[in-house]
């Protein structure tokens, strides 16, 4: 029997229930705020992510689903996705006509690495993007979304913010990162000689127990922040007060990949165990110049739908619209017309196989639907309709033309 690959699953049953209502839910909140749906291609050529998400990380590095195609390209299945968002950003020229541009999209993403709870190499992400605002009121827009989504799904969470500087400070700091992580010796894990190479910040987010301890008395890059990050991030604190969205400041927050600056923030959940992160983003204002477009201000975030997944507080269940049954083979005609008539405004579900009374009424049941309507043999002669409502409790047998015209209103 041939079964689905290692940490690519299926969706089914009451998980397919969950994630439609995340995605109902977070795509509603994003039309209220003001963005529109976006979507890019799963395959994308390689180079995107080298250049975006950066050969430092380890996505590119370890866990890109990479190969070379029939035409010789050198493409990958995407493993995010604000890279391919900006690239179509770039493509499409929406860099030159300015203006502001909010996107919002949801879709798989893919990484090559182990699987485990909350954490698959085919997951889901939904995420917002949004080109061409250079002020930090809207790296708050960004984490009040966030914070609405959740709220809304009833999920509880922890907020952590750090700021990665800019091109003014971060030089300097980076410099001192570099002495410090040297002066560790060979006490360092691989990665971290590694990453200590090609972007220094990243060794902060070192997985490694005994790196950490090395990095506790590190230099912080908050403690080095020239005037215009301190300004912003001090007023970034100040929106998320008046707003009393509860914070706590992460000086080893950088983020996974290498295109953040400025603001990051990260939302955490202590009942999902280790991989606690639910949803992180932050400000990227180079990465569109990065990608050969303008220099455009940009800022976004993703929510990982996965680890979302069992903590959704469901809605209560609320019965809606028609099961229709036959009961005789000549009843499947009138049923099918009912049914047709029905779906202008609500949900009809037909069972065709003729069955009794007792298997249709299970029938409704299974599917949730408020009323159970079935034509059998007396309904034929006499050209009407069975109905239960089964909320109420109640049933009726009405003439089918007074149906029709009822659905027809």
């Amino acid at each position: 029997m041939i079964q689905s690959l290692r940490g690519m699953n299926d969706i089914l049953s009451e998980e397919y229930e969950r994630f439609e209502y995340f995605l109902t839910t977070a795509s509603t909140i994003a039309k209220r705020y003001g963005f529109h749906y976006i979507e890019t291609p799963l395959l994308e050529e390689t180079a995107l992510f080298k250049r975006s998400v950066g050969e430092s990380s380890d996505i590119v590095g370890k866990e890109m689903y990479q190969f070379i195609d029939k035409g010789e390209n050198d493409v990958c299945l995407r493993p995010e996705g604000t890279a391919g968002v900006v690239r179509a950003f770039v493509q499409h020229k929406l860099d030159k006509k300015g203006g502001i541009h909010r996107f919002y999209y949801n879709g798989p993403m893919f990484r090559y690495e182990r699987p485990q709870k909350g954490r698959l190499r085919e997951f889901h992400q939904f995420g917002v993007e949004s080109f061409g605002v250079d002020s930090v009121y809207e790296d708050a827009l960004m984490i009040m979304m966030v914070a609405d989504i959740l709220k809304a799904l009833g999920i509880g969470y922890r907020l952590k913010l750090n700021s990665l500087g800019d091109q003014n400070c971060m030089p300097a700091y980076r410099e001192q990162l570099v002495g410090f992580i040297e002066s560790c010796g060979d006490a360092i894990c691989g990665d971290c000689e590694r990453r200590k190479l090609t972007n220094p910040i990243r060794v902060l987010d070192c997985k490694n127990e005994a790196c950490q301890i090395l990095y506790i008395n590190a230099p912080k890059l908050i403690h080095h922040l020239c005037e215009g990050c301190q300004s912003d991030f001090d007023t970034l604190k100040t929106i998320l007060d008046q707003h009393d969205i509860a914070y706590e400041i992460d000086t080893n927050l950088v983020r996974g990949l290498d295109y953040y600056s400025k603001t990051a923030f990260e939302f955490v959940s202590d009942n999902i165990g280790s991989q606690s992160a639910i949803a992180g983003g932050g400000r990227y204002d180079r990465l569109i110049e990065f990608l050969d477009g303008k220099p455009t201000p940009a800022v976004g975030f993703a929510l990982g739908i996965e680890r979302l997944m069992e903590l959704i507080v469901m809605p209560e269940t609320v019965r809606e619209g028609y099961y229709l049954g036959a009961m005789d083979a000549q009843a499947v005609t009138p049923i099918l017309l009912c049914a047709e008539k029905i779906r202008r405004t609500q949900k009809a579900v037909v069972e065709y196989e003729p069955r009794s009374l007792k298997a249709h009424l299970k029938g409704a049941d299974r599917i949730n639907a408020r009323y159970c309507a079935v034509i059998g043999e007396n309904e034929l002669a006499q050209n009407t309709i069975w109905i239960k409502d089964l909320v109420e409790k109640t049933e009726s047998v009405i003439p089918m033309n007074e149906l029709l015209s009822l659905l027809a209103l």
